[in-house]
């Protein structure tokens, strides 16, 4: 299996998907936007992960290499390649499908819950609820033709589903300790106060039950994309 990373940052990498990955003796290559904007062949990948970043899909005026990974993530949702995108990476999928993205009414930055959305049997199902590591201020529309899977009360768009082996989730399955620990050092600026964001103490106070229900669930994803 050849599993490739898009990632934007140093400090946000695949986290627990490392270990899903290690498991299954999967090859794993990146492209790392901060070093080269250098794709690989679209043909040698099996599965795509793009993981999550400060920056806006809409900043390409900054971050050139936006154009060219959201035309290779278009091309890649048309040949069936399976792709998980993690937070920005869930707002590329729906920009590179032409969704609108844009400012979410409040910032969601912490632990916080988000709940199933039911109603279409053929697709990956999230528990009811469960709690989920977030740092976001953005949030998109669905993609036409988009089924979507989960909710907050922050933020109506949580997950989605393109066809059978596409999944782009707002929030963070991969999350481990130090990568919180890697957010607060470098993001921590944003910690100003709201409904919606914790203290860096309440996000580090998380018990070890919780990251292993979230990386759980983000095995089964890549599992349900790679079935």
């Amino acid at each position: 299996m050849n599993v490739h990373v898009f990632q934007h940052v140093p400090f946000e990498d695949i986290g627990s998907m490392a270990l899903w990955c290690a498991e299954r003796q999967a090859t794993v290559t990146y492209t790392r936007f901060f070093e080269s904007d250098h794709l690989p062949d679209l043909d040698a990948v099996d599965l795509l992960i793009v993981m999550g970043g400060p920056m806006s899909v809409n900043d390409e005026d900054q971050f050139p290499w936006l154009k060219l990974e959201k035309a290779f993530i278009r091309e890649a949702v048309e040949r069936g390649v399976a792709i998980v995108g993690l937070c920005l990476g869930a707002q590329l999928i729906a920009s590179a499908l032409g969704s609108r993205v844009y400012p979410n009414g409040q910032k969601e930055i912490g632990w916080f819950s988000v709940a199933a959305v039911r109603g279409h049997d053929e697709v990956f199902q999230l528990p009811d609820e469960v709690t989920v590591f977030q740092w976001h201020g953005e949030t998109f529309d669905l993609p036409r033709g988009a089924v979507h899977l989960a909710q907050s009360a922050a933020c109506i768009h949580q997950a989605f589903q393109v066809g059978e082996n596409v999944i782009a989730l707002q929030f963070h399955l991969e999350t481990m300790p130090e990568t919180v620990e890697d957010m607060i050092q470098h993001c921590g600026d944003e910690l100003v106060g709201g409904t919606y964001i914790q203290t860096a103490d309440e996000m580090r106070a998380t018990s070890r039950d919780v990251y292993e229900t979230v990386n759980k669930w983000m095995g089964d994803v890549l599992s349900y994309v790679m079935r």
